[in-house]
């Protein structure tokens, strides 16, 4: 008997902004499957992608000398994916202290059994861009991120 399939609306947490991607022969390594740092490098693009979509981009960051910077990210290796397995990155943020921090969480599905096969997690703090050193969010980041954030619970 074969487990119900998720819906591919039914994802781990609501308003997912989305981006599609698929394994490329460069992206697959000695074992025929997506090598792990090539799911890292979708994670990147949804995240500048969603942080585009909703109005900051690389140029604020850096005309405001302020970054979300990854202080911590953590991976679940769910599944493999192989070459010409069509898949879907859902990426949220989430309101941290509405000061330093923010996390942004990840899951990605194969599109042709909506089997989740990666969930990931950033623990973003704000840094400013010239020093490196952890500076509160410019009122232009909360203004357009906070907004956007979802809970844990959903």
């Amino acid at each position: 008997m074969r487990p119900a399939l998720k819906s591919m609306d039914d994802w781990d947490l609501p308003r997912p902004f989305l981006l599609r991607v698929a394994p490329e022969p460069g992206d697959i390594d000695g074992l025929d499957h997506t090598n792990n740092a090539v799911y890292l490098r979708w994670c990147e693009q949804a995240g500048w992608a969603h942080s585009e979509a909703l109005g900051l981009s690389i140029a604020d960051y850096r005309r405001l000398d302020r970054a979300m910077a990854i202080h911590r990210g953590e991976y679940d290796y769910l599944l493999p994916t192989q070459l010409g397995d069509a898949l879907e990155l859902a990426t949220w943020l989430l309101s941290g202290d509405g000061r330093l921090r923010m996390e942004r969480r990840f899951q990605l599905r194969r599109l042709r059994d909506g089997a989740t096969v990666l969930r990931g997690r950033w623990q973003l703090v704000c840094i400013e861009i010239s020093s490196g050193q952890a500076r509160r969010m410019p009122p232009e980041f909360c203004a357009v991120y906070l907004p956007a954030a979802v809970t844990a619970s959903g």
